[in-house]
Protein backbone atom coordinates (compact mmCIF):
# COMPACT_ATOMS: atom_id res chain seq x y z
CA UNK A 1 0.00 0.00 0.00
CA UNK A 2 1.27 3.41 -0.83
CA UNK A 3 0.65 6.47 1.28
CA UNK A 4 -2.49 7.64 -0.57
CA UNK A 5 -4.14 4.25 -0.21
CA UNK A 6 -3.33 4.14 3.52
CA UNK A 7 -4.74 7.63 4.03
CA UNK A 8 -7.89 6.70 2.15
CA UNK A 9 -8.31 3.55 4.25
CA UNK A 10 -7.85 5.51 7.47
CA UNK A 11 -10.35 8.18 6.34
CA UNK A 12 -12.84 5.48 5.46
CA UNK A 13 -12.47 3.93 8.91
CA UNK A 14 -12.84 7.30 10.64
CA UNK A 15 -15.93 8.30 8.65
CA UNK A 16 -17.95 5.26 9.74
CA UNK A 17 -20.88 5.99 12.05
CA UNK A 18 -19.73 3.66 14.82
CA UNK A 19 -16.20 2.39 15.18
CA UNK A 20 -15.78 -1.33 14.75
CA UNK A 21 -13.84 -2.90 17.59
CA UNK A 22 -12.72 -6.51 17.19
CA UNK A 23 -14.73 -8.86 19.38
CA UNK A 24 -11.68 -10.54 20.91
CA UNK A 25 -9.83 -7.30 21.68
CA UNK A 26 -10.41 -7.49 25.45
CA UNK A 27 -9.41 -11.16 25.67
CA UNK A 28 -6.29 -10.55 23.62
CA UNK A 29 -5.30 -7.59 25.79
CA UNK A 30 -5.82 -9.62 28.96
CA UNK A 31 -3.76 -12.51 27.55
CA UNK A 32 -0.89 -10.24 26.54
CA UNK A 33 -1.01 -8.36 29.85
CA UNK A 34 -0.94 -11.54 31.91
CA UNK A 35 1.95 -12.88 29.84
CA UNK A 36 3.86 -9.63 30.37
CA UNK A 37 3.13 -9.75 34.09
CA UNK A 38 4.37 -13.36 34.32
CA UNK A 39 7.58 -12.41 32.54
CA UNK A 40 8.19 -9.48 34.86
CA UNK A 41 7.58 -11.62 37.94
CA UNK A 42 9.91 -14.33 36.62
CA UNK A 43 12.61 -11.76 35.82
CA UNK A 44 12.28 -10.18 39.26
CA UNK A 45 12.54 -13.57 40.97
CA UNK A 46 15.58 -14.48 38.88
CA UNK A 47 17.28 -11.21 39.80
CA UNK A 48 16.60 -11.75 43.53
CA UNK A 49 17.90 -15.32 43.25
CA UNK A 50 21.05 -14.09 41.49
CA UNK A 51 21.57 -11.40 44.14
CA UNK A 52 21.15 -13.93 46.94
CA UNK A 53 23.54 -16.40 45.29
CA UNK A 54 26.16 -13.67 44.76
CA UNK A 55 25.81 -12.54 48.38
CA UNK A 56 26.15 -16.09 49.67
CA UNK A 57 29.21 -16.68 47.48
CA UNK A 58 30.81 -13.47 48.73
CA UNK A 59 30.18 -14.39 52.39
CA UNK A 60 31.65 -17.86 51.91
CA UNK A 61 34.69 -16.42 50.13
CA UNK A 62 35.19 -13.77 52.83
CA UNK A 63 34.99 -16.35 55.60
CA UNK A 64 37.48 -18.70 53.95
CA UNK A 65 39.94 -16.15 52.52
CA UNK A 66 39.70 -13.62 55.38
CA UNK A 67 40.99 -10.68 53.30
CA UNK A 68 41.02 -8.37 56.35
CA UNK A 69 43.79 -10.40 58.07
CA UNK A 70 47.39 -9.50 57.30
CA UNK A 71 49.13 -12.44 55.61
CA UNK A 72 51.92 -14.14 57.59
CA UNK A 73 55.45 -13.01 56.95
CA UNK A 74 57.49 -15.20 54.64
CA UNK A 75 60.82 -14.18 56.18
CA UNK A 76 61.91 -14.43 59.76
CA UNK A 77 63.15 -11.38 61.63
CA UNK A 78 66.89 -11.28 62.38
CA UNK A 79 67.89 -12.82 65.67
CA UNK A 80 69.97 -10.45 67.79
CA UNK A 81 71.14 -10.75 71.36
CA UNK A 82 71.95 -14.44 71.41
Amino acid sequence: MNRNQREAAVRQLMERATPQVPADLCGEAVRRGSRLLRRRVAARRAMWLLLFAASAAFVVWALTARPWVEPPSTTTPPMSGW
